[in-house]
């Protein structure tokens, strides 16, 4: 009888590309479907980023608002084309956010072994942080997007001992967007300062060549000029871009803990867009052990960035608490090494037996479906039922979509972010929207979103509900007598 070689399986030796295809499969499809599922509504931020994005042009950008400008542009024309559906909001982010998992997904693969990249991939991309920020129509997952990908291409300029210059031009491209996004620019601040500390790092670059450097030292400057003249022609930008107004330290240390009470709240009881925990116990205690087990060797790139990411998150979460979700990247990076010293350990208490390696396929398989399951449970779930985060959402429009024929004049008060919001649906409908109803109106429909005091002689018709709100009557539907 023939010996079975189990190297020369095919499932063996195509074992982490088949593990790869299916969490890329997973990945996407959970991505896309998730929408559909949760969060049910949009929350105040979101209604926020649309109107930005909507009144984003070449007249605006010339006088200043690039805040967040690559997310509004993505966002602008999103629902030019698809509407003003939640699904069209939200995509943008699903596309950014498919990008930062692949992104992830190569930089663990590139600092890490195979099977230590695949584990840490998984738990970070199918966690209900990632997913949340990957289906939140705002320009937050920029904030993660930004320093996944610069670090990306770090690696890729770092890995070869003769670099492509392209690689230095793109990387100086997309640190000078980077900047566009609020606080961002500390972030490229912490490079420069990273590079010029680390031993390895500086030989690195010395190791690169000149006329690339220069070019790229160029296009760096010659973009931050240009961004700096545009937001000195509109202030708010530039505060937005850099600090926040009125800084006192009481309101730092405020800050800092309704950024960070989320992702270890275990009681889940917050007010807050974040659904707490946002990390989990067992993803927490692997990124802990990652901590401790890379304290030797802390001046080895992968290392240090883990560590300066968290330092760097603390102080700027303080000025702007959402960026708190930026511990996503050094968290995946921490739990990679947590998971690199367990196998170690593990393989080390067997080195000569092959039904111990095996055999640890078990409880990891074991381990991995039950934070996963619990996380993407979590986030389905918890964005519904958990009452402080349900109620930051609300469904109004999906009620308005499947309640109000056209035709239909809608009342919402004047000087509101929900008729800012709104009076873009004109665009994609034949709904009117307005804060004032004329009184000789000949409109057959007539809604309003509240209570509206008004001394029209209307008739009301109907009370439509909504099971996302505390006050539930949201929208009242009328007739003119």
């Amino acid at each position: 009888m023939k010996k079975i070689i189990i190297s020369r399986l095919f499932l063996y030796k195509h074992r982490f590309g088949i593990v790869y295809t299916l969490l890329a499969l997973a990945f996407i499809g959970l991505l896309f479907l998730m929408p559909l599922i949760a969060p049910a509504g949009l929350s105040q931020a979101e209604m926020e980023s649309v109107v930005t994005s909507n009144n984003t042009n070449l007249t605006t950008i010339m006088h200043g608002d690039i805040v967040d400008l690559p997310y509004h542009i993505l966002q602008k024309y999103s629902v030019k084309f698809l509407g003003l559906h939640p699904y069209a909001i939200k995509l943008p982010s699903i596309i950014i956010g498919l990008i930062l998992g692949l992104l992830l997904i190569a930089l663990l693969n590139r600092w890490f072994k195979n099977n230590v990249a695949i584990i840490a991939s998984i738990l970070t991309v199918l966690s209900s942080s990632f997913l949340y920020v990957a289906n939140s129509g705002t320009p937050l997952i920029m904030l993660v997007f930004w320093p996944t990908l610069l670090l990306w291409l770090g690696s890729k300029i770092q890995g070869k001992h003769a670099p492509r210059p392209i690689w230095c031009f793109i990387f100086a491209f997309f640190l000078l967007l980077s900047i566009l996004t609020p606080y961002l620019i500390y972030l490229a601040m912490l490079i420069v300062f990273f590079v010029l500390i680390s031993p390895h790092l500086r030989f690195t670059i010395k190791s690169l060549p000149k006329i690339p450097l220069i070019l790229t030292g160029l296009v760096i400057l010659a973009g931050t000029g240009l961004i700096g003249y545009i937001s000195l022609r509109h202030p708010t930008a530039l505060a937005t871009l850099t600090f926040i107004p009125d800084f006192s330290w009481g309101q730092y240390l405020k800050n800092l803990t309704s950024a960070f009470l989320p992702f270890f709240s275990w009681h889940g009881n917050v007010e807050s867009t974040f659904l707490s925990p946002l990390v989990g116990l067992a993803s927490l205690a692997l990124a802990l052990a990652g901590l401790f087990s890379t304290a030797k060797g802390f001046f080895a790139s992968r290392n240090s960035i883990a560590s300066f990411l968290i330092v760097y998150t603390v102080i700027i979460s303080g000025l702007f608490p959402d960026a708190a979700i930026l511990l996503i990247l050094p968290l995946a990076i921490l739990i990679a090494h947590g998971i690199r010293y367990i196998l170690t350990k593990w393989y080390d208490l067997f080195p000569e037996n092959p039904y111990a390696r095996v055999f640890a396929i078990i409880p990891i398989s074991i381990f991995l479906g039950v934070i996963i399951i619990s996380d993407v449970a979590h986030f389905m779930f918890g964005y519904r039922y958990n009452p402080p985060v349900a109620r930051e959402f609300n469904n109004d429009l999906q009620l308005i979509e499947q309640n109000i024929s056209d035709d239909t004049i809608l009342l919402i008060p004047g000087g509101t972010l929900e008729y800012d919001f709104y009076k873009i649906l004109e665009q994609h409908t034949n709904i009117t929207v307005t804060s004032n109803l004329p009184e000789a109106s000949t409109a057959s429909h007539i809604a309003s979103l509240g209570k509206w005091p008004t001394d029209l002689e209307l008739s009301l018709v109907e009370i439509i509900t909504s099971s996302k709100s505390e006050n539930s009557d949201r929208i009242y539907i009328y007739t003119a007598n």
